[in-house]
């Protein structure tokens, strides 16, 4: 955290109290501890007087919320709200999902123990959590509704499904299905630099203040945040929901400032079960918990061995992350298309082909994928992703080709995978 709170305007409470109203409080109290029938009058006045200047004060920090959220909106953040740090009830429920296993392989998650629902523990001094929300869907990757709770209507406002990288993962595919997220640049700098701008304009309002600008960068609850903060529920699929859909990114400022929280706003789920009902590989144990072990997204991103093989068949032509939970969601329809050109698809990743896939080189993968959050995982395991993939698409000449390409390739954990692939064609 920045520490210069002696150079503030409002660096808290306390201090806004002493600049602007210490002595008159002083004052106060002081008739308020006065005997007699005029002590009593005399504090009555001073209890009103007193209550008087706290509000005074709060009215200041509710302004300066209201100047916060304009700044976010002039800094294309499609909503800005503000969470208290105090987390207690996500923190047993994180308990004991991690007691669970749930987590799989992300030890990470387990190794920052319960500092994830502690915000006060993560960066000292946090009195607020400024929660910001970033759209990032594509115009041309916008996708066809499924329409759970009735046909599609002419008011729908999502698109007919494209080829490739925008619709439902599907067995028999030769193309590949790419979170919508991972189809451009990087989010990360770019929302944190959002983020950075919009301290910048605090700090010309107040001062200088400590604050701390985390977009996935360290062991933070965005979720529940977002959700105190009033930006948002948590849907069944266990994201944030809103209506206006979930095709958003998550990002916080951590301040020392005592703004006040927002609250949570009611859920509006109903009783819809389509995203729990659409997992491919029923990753959803109930509604609102997710065993990321069998998830999509955890097996092609975060998981680094061998894919269980009885899930192999059930991941399709996902090769990078999983977004059916979100396609088929009602509130996605009206999910606004992204304004950020960071966030369009690059390399023709909406449109790839297996095969073609399959064929870059690391070299090739590197180049390609530089800015893109795809490159993280590396290589061996795009190769794995993919292998599975084809050993799911259609039997075909030219994906029998590639599979055999890399039948002997340096890599167990591809090799492992190609020759399932191959195991489930003819001949």
């Amino acid at each position: 955290m920045q520490q210069s709170a002696r150079q503030r305007r409002l660096a808290c409470a306390q201090v806004a109290f002493q600049v602007k109203n210490g002595s008159r409080l002083r004052v106060l109290r002081q008739a308020c501890r006065q005997g007699g029938a005029q002590g009593a009058r005399r504090r009555r006045v001073g209890q009103l007087e007193i209550a008087a200047v706290i509000i005074d004060v709060m009215h200041d920090w509710i302004a300066l919320k209201e100047k916060i959220r304009a700044w976010g909106r002039e800094l294309d953040l499609a909503a800005v709200g503000f969470a208290g740090v105090a987390l207690g009830a996500a923190e047993v429920r994180l308990t004991d999902w991690l007691a669970a296993g749930c987590h799989g392989t992300m030890d990470y998650m387990a190794r920052h123990g319960a500092k994830r629902a502690r915000p006060a523990e993560l960066a000292p001094g946090t009195r607020c959590v400024i929660t910001c929300r970033m759209d990032y869907l594509p115009e041309v990757c916008r996708p066809a509704s499924a329409d759970p709770i009735g046909p599609p209507r002419s008011q729908n406002r999502l698109a007919a499904p494209h080829r490739g990288g925008v619709g439902l993962g599907r067995p028999g595919a030769d193309f590949a299905e790419i979170s919508r997220y991972a189809l451009g640049r990087d989010y990360h700098k770019l929302l944190r630099n959002r983020l950075q701008k919009l301290a910048d304009r605090i700090t010309a309002e107040v001062g200088a203040f400590g604050y701390r600008a985390l977009v996935d960068s360290a062991p933070v609850m965005e979720v529940e945040l977002a959700q105190n903060a009033g930006l948002g529920w948590r849907g069944k699929h266990t994201l944030l929901l809103s209506q206006t859909g979930s095709w958003f990114f998550l990002g916080e400022l951590f301040v020392d400032l005592p703004l006040p929280a927002d609250g949570p706003i009611e859920p509006h789920c109903g009783t819809c079960t389509a995203c729990l009902d659409i997992c491919p590989t029923q990753a959803f144990i109930a509604p609102w918990r997710l065993d990321a072990r069998r998830c999509i997204s955890y097996l092609t991103i975060e998981h680094p061995g061998s894919i269980p093989e009885e899930l192999r068949s059930l991941m399709g032509n996902r090769i990078y992350g999983c977004d059916d939970c979100q396609i088929v969601c009602p509130w996605n329809r009206f999910a606004p298309p992204t304004r950020e050109a960071d966030f369009l698809p690059r390399n023709g990743l909406d449109r790839a082909t297996l095969a073609d896939l399959f064929s870059w080189t690391a070299a090739d993968f590197n180049d390609r994928l530089a800015g893109s959050p795809i490159r993280r995982i590396g290589h061996e395991r795009w190769l794995r992703n993919i292998a599975v993939a084809l050993g799911n698409a259609a039997p075909s000449e030219q994906a029998r080709a590639a599979l055999l390409s890399r039948a002997d390739c340096p890599s167990a954990l591809v090799r492992e995978h190609v020759g399932w692939a191959l195991s489930r064609y003819p001949g």
